[in-house]
């Protein structure tokens, strides 16, 4: 029986795309330089990227955090520092709590239902100010954040740091819920629990990384939760 819900936050409770853009303007104002279509969407790869490899343990989070901006910089051939971009960035970012659609309904739906854990590889002093000032705080018995734990998804290792936060607690009772195949889904395989893939945007599934099961909508969850006996 399902009684706890490991869920990730960006772009599975919080709409991270719309932050990002927020965030990305401000930073990029400060420095004199316009966000454009194209350079949002440029830099949202180049993101996307280095999170992947972060991953994949391929690199450093400090490398993570301004590499992104030293590889857009570089291709647009601007001269700014990427240590005050992150720094602007990250300031920015961390005043955005924007929800997706059917969120905070969710939420109240399957709060007292379920214990409801928090597991994010986001950057500790952001996601501590969005989730206090969203009052996600008070939603969430555990928060889980990798910087803190000293480990990423989709690593066991992180999971097991979160179990070892949670004397008693078996894994065969818990669900995690993400977005991310390569963070969430393959984190759950990796950990030894099942997955729930929130995949709004129906992108293709991948054989080699199998969620247990798929939603599009977050309306979705609490049938399936009791479908599957939760």
């Amino acid at each position: 029986m399902i009684t706890t819900l490991l869920m990730d936050l960006d772009d599975t409770i919080l709409d991270f795309r719309r932050c990002e853009a927020f965030a990305l303007t401000k930073a990029l104002e400060a420095l004199g330089i316009a966000l454009t279509p194209g350079v949002l969407s440029r830099y949202s790869a180049i993101n996307d990227q280095h999170w992947k490899a972060l991953e994949r343990r391929e690199i450093s989070r400090e490398e993570v955090l301004v590499g992104r901006f030293r590889v857009l910089f570089r291709e647009l051939g601007i001269t700014a520092s990427p240590q005050e971009a992150q720094a602007h960035y990250e300031e920015q970012l961390s005043r955005q709590h924007f929800f997706l659609p059917g969120a905070q309904a969710l939420l109240e739906q399957l709060k007292g239902r379920y214990e409801l854990d928090v597991i994010s590889n986001g950057t500790a002093v952001v996601q501590d100010r969005r989730l206090a000032e969203s009052g996600l705080e008070e939603v969430f018995t555990h928060i889980f954040i990798s910087q803190r734990l000293g480990c990423d998804k989709p690593s066991p290792a992180f999971f097991d740091a979160c179990f070892q936060a949670m004397p008693g607690k078996r894994r065969e009772e818990c669900l995690i819920v993400g977005d991310s195949l390569t963070s969430d889904i393959l984190g759950g395989i990796n950990a030894g629990i099942q997955t729930v893939w929130f995949n709004p945007r129906h992108m293709p599934a991948r054989e080699d990384i199998p969620a247990d099961w798929e939603i599009s909508a977050l309306q979705e969850l609490p049938g399936l939760l009791e479908s599957i006996g939760g």
